[in-house]
């Protein structure tokens, strides 16, 4: 499943997995999302609703990955690695150069189909 992050500087694609809870993500799309930083890694925005996590196995962060954070029901897109952690689970990662989205500061960003 493609998606697209329409930022200020444009736009930028990813590839969702196929999985129980990337589909689930999926069907919230189009979404309107403020991303912010957390601890120098990644960025973070919290969802209307959580995913359905169930069967699905944690996972680390990779630089790139496109991930949810069950503990805390938040959206995440990984910029620096991170070891595994029970609750990432990965949704997908992007296509390419993410910067654009990484370097959008506290503005409000659109992801859709």
């Amino acid at each position: 499943m493609k998606i697209v992050f329409i930022t200020q500087s444009g736009k930028v694609f990813a590839t969702l997995n196929d999985s129980k809870i990337s589909r689930d993500f999926y069907s919230l799309l189009p979404l309107k999302i403020e991303l912010k930083d957390y601890a120098v890694a990644e960025k973070y925005a919290k969802l209307a609703r959580p995913l359905d996590i169930r069967d699905e196995p944690s996972t680390d962060g990779k630089k790139g990955d496109i991930s949810y954070f069950a503990p805390w029901g938040n959206f995440v897109i990984y910029y620096k690695n991170q070891p595994f952690y029970e609750g990432i689970i990965r949704l997908g990662r992007f296509d390419g150069d993410f910067n654009a989205v990484i370097n959008s500061k506290n503005v409000e960003i659109k992801v859709v189909k």
